[in-house]
């Protein structure tokens, strides 16, 4: 979705970094149960600020994206999650949200969501539920409760 080397990409994984525009790299196994959610393929997630997407990055290779907004410094409105054909039904969406929400939620931030995919994430896991903006929770409203 853009060049790798643009300063103002970071890796994301964790809480931890390094300052504006500078990698990050922390392993999957920071943001919590790696192996119950690990997927089919291995992959980086790099934020890209200047394009406002977190790519799914295997080998160097785009494999998904989770495009978003900044509304304001402390909340992202996430618009829509996409994996190439070739790399679908692997688990990458799943857990490229789930990378997503942790990595907003180290920043201290809200999100908004918008995405169908992320809302039904977030109703299967309502441990993000708290990362919604409760002013600004995007189309649908609320996330529902089972």
């Amino acid at each position: 979705m853009s060049d790798p080397t643009e300063p103002n990409r970071s890796t994301v994984d964790g809480a931890d970094s390094a300052g504006p525009g500078l990698p990050v790299e922390v392993p999957a196994s920071a943001t919590g149960d790696a192996d119950a959610h690990a997927p089919a393929i291995d992959f980086e997630v790099v934020k890209d600020e200047k394009a406002g997407v977190y790519e799914a990055r295997a080998g160097g290779t785009e494999v998904a994206g989770l495009t978003y907004q900044a509304a304001g410094g402390n909340r992202l409105v996430l618009l829509a999650t996409s994996v190439f054909p070739e790399f679908r039904q692997r688990g990458i969406a799943t857990e490229l949200i789930r990378r997503v929400l942790d990595d907003v939620r180290a920043q201290g931030k809200t999100v908004t969501l918008t995405c169908p995919v992320v809302r039904t994430f977030v109703e299967h896991n309502p441990a993000y539920a708290d990362l919604i903006d409760p002013q600004h929770p995007g189309a649908g409203g609320g996330v529902r409760r089972s």
